[in-house]
């Protein structure tokens, strides 16, 4: 997907999810979050899945070690959810590895525990460097 295409994805999944926020409001489970967010953006046309499986490949060899991303969206865009009092390092770091081992080129970081969504969203690229991106040999959905 070019990057004026996937900006745009972008804008949508945030609208998206300032329609939910708007709706439940902070406090919920990331869980509850997770699965109105999912079904928002179905309602809005976008096609996307939910705690999809993500491979580590380590010398050659395709290793499930249990990590998942939460939201994979028009199989182009990583949505990392949070409901924490605020989002820390660790956090930013998990979805700059999950882009990293995706192969994906851009993620968003979203704190639904926020009296403000905007204030908990953040959005990742990845420079895609070949040195260090380990891709799935097989496509994440």
């Amino acid at each position: 997907m070019d990057k004026k295409r996937l900006n745009e994805l972008s804008n949508r999944v945030i609208g998206a999810a300032i329609t939910v926020h708007k709706e439940l409001g902070p406090g919920l489970l990331e869980s509850t979050y997770e699965a109105c967010l999912l079904r928002e953006l179905v309602l809005q046309g976008m096609q996307a899945d939910r705690q999809v499986m993500l491979p580590v490949v380590y010398k050659g060899l395709e290793l499930d070690c249990g990590y998942k991303l939460d939201l994979l969206v028009e199989k182009a865009l990583v949505v990392e959810l949070k409901s924490v009092d605020k989002l820390s390092p660790i956090n930013e770091a998990q979805t700059l590895t999950y882009l990293r081992l995706s192969g994906m080129r851009l993620g968003l970081l979203i704190n639904f525990n926020e009296r403000i969504l905007k204030q908990g969203i953040r959005r990742f690229v990845n420079g895609i460097d070949k040195e260090y991106t380990s891709r799935p040999s097989r496509s994440l959905v």
